[in-house]
């Protein structure tokens, strides 16, 4: 029988009551070989550690939570989030369970194509340059291919080239002709190989274009690798005792117009977002860091900060939608050696980056939810300071006065 990830008052349940559920998980999502959860979330391995590192010390603890509920296209999947912010899972597993009643949240993946730049400076004759360059894409791309034949074996490499001229005028330093190298990395996050890419065949393309070579690197402003999640919640099931759920669904579709129109509100509702993508990148040994430059500059797409999503009203439901730039990687790097990573990886039944990235967006979109909710009706405060209390008793049996930092 397929796992399930509907699990009420998960919450409630002891430590080792939540590893066995992720174990049982686990053992019906995929049959892999069994997992000692406790050695794996409690133990560091400071030689590891030492590896990801220079200077290592030590290790600093995130607690890593388990949201529940989610049906991400028709998949049931445990989201592992590594997150210090109090109500963060809570809010995922709760809108999530909303969200299950009408059948999960779907995603699309909108490309995966990653971006290296090649910055060309003092282009003698900037249209003649281009022209040079164009002329010579297949050639440009078989080079870019032939540094990475297992990338390509595995069905990715260099699928494009595009060039972008910058005036004197907006450089400050004379024409300058930006090359992109557009590359499927499949499911490494492809740093490593974009970037040798670029630094190989720098000068070949400034040979052809009488140029000086510049920086070459990997762009973070993943806009050809970008994903789309959707969701639908039953305006009855948004109901509070103050208010109707259509009363409710116009409170957030209201406040969700407002984030697109006042880029102060933008900051904050996409903040939000980043709490549910951030968490699980983190859990995933993703470069979570990467994904908010490329998210926030894609807020900023148009010249103006907006919201990446949208909430909307239609007939008896409230509908949801996020879009955004993802960089992910289910192999390479802290993914396939960290084992509290790749167990995460495990529990989201995520077997590619592209099926990441989609999940990813799907909790972003939760997150978002949960915390519009709260907003509209009553108040983000009220929660928080709850736990503000919590927290307060907690640092007073630590020892730890209020005023103690």
């Amino acid at each position: 029988m397929s796992p399930t990830s509907r699990i009420s008052g998960f919450y409630r349940v002891p430590r080792e009551g939540r590893l066995q559920v992720i174990r049982e998980f686990l053992d019906g999502a995929d049959g892999g070989a069994p997992v000692d959860l406790a050695a794996v979330f409690e133990a560091p391995d400071l030689e590891l550690l030492d590896s990801f590192v220079e200077n290592a010390a030590g290790m600093f603890a995130l607690p890593l939570g388990v949201a529940v509920n989610f049906v991400v296209d028709d998949v049931d999947r445990l989201i592992p989030m590594a997150v210090e912010e109090s109500s963060v899972v809570a809010a995922a597993s709760n809108v999530a369970r909303l969200v299950r009643r009408t059948g999960g949240f779907r995603t699309e993946s909108l490309g995966r194509d990653m971006i290296g730049q090649i910055q060309l400076r003092d282009v003698p004759d900037g249209p003649a340059a281009v022209a040079a360059l164009t002329a010579r894409e297949a050639e440009i791309r078989a080079a870019a291919d032939s540094l990475d034949p297992t990338l390509v074996e595995r069905g990715g490499g260099c699928r494009g080239v595009e060039c972008r001229l910058f005036t004197p005028e907006e450089t400050g330093e004379g024409t300058v002709l930006v090359v992109h190298l557009l590359v499927d990395t499949v499911d490494a996050m492809g740093a490593n190989t974009i970037n040798t890419m670029c630094e190989t065949l720098a000068p070949r393309l400034a040979e052809w274009t009488g140029a000086v070579v510049g920086l070459r690197i990997l762009s973070n402003l993943a806009d050809r690798s970008r994903v789309r999640a959707t969701c639908r919640v039953r305006l009855e099931d948004l109901a509070t005792g103050r208010w109707s759920g259509a009363e409710v669904a116009d409170r957030i579709a209201s406040a969700a117009r407002f984030a697109h129109y006042d880029r102060y509100r933008a900051a904050t509702h996409n903040k939000g977002i980043m709490n549910g993508i951030d968490a699980v990148l983190i859990a995933t040994g993703n470069d979570w860091r990467a994904a908010e430059a490329g998210i926030h500059a894609w807020a900023a797409r148009d010249g103006r900060y907006r919201s990446v999503s949208t909430w909307t009203v239609d007939a008896d439901a409230l509908v949801g939608a996020l879009e955004v730039p993802m960089q992910v990687g289910t192999v390479g790097g802290v993914t396939r050696i960290h084992p509290a990573a790749r167990v995460a990886l495990r529990m989201l039944r995520a077997g590619t980056a592209d099926e990441l990235a989609r999940v990813t967006a799907a909790v972003g979109l939760a997150q978002n939810l949960g915390a519009l909710r709260a907003l509209a009706t009553e108040g983000i405060q009220r929660g928080h300071m709850l736990l503000h209390a919590a927290n307060q008793a907690l640092a007073k049996r630590a020892g730890r006065g209020p005023d103690d930092g």
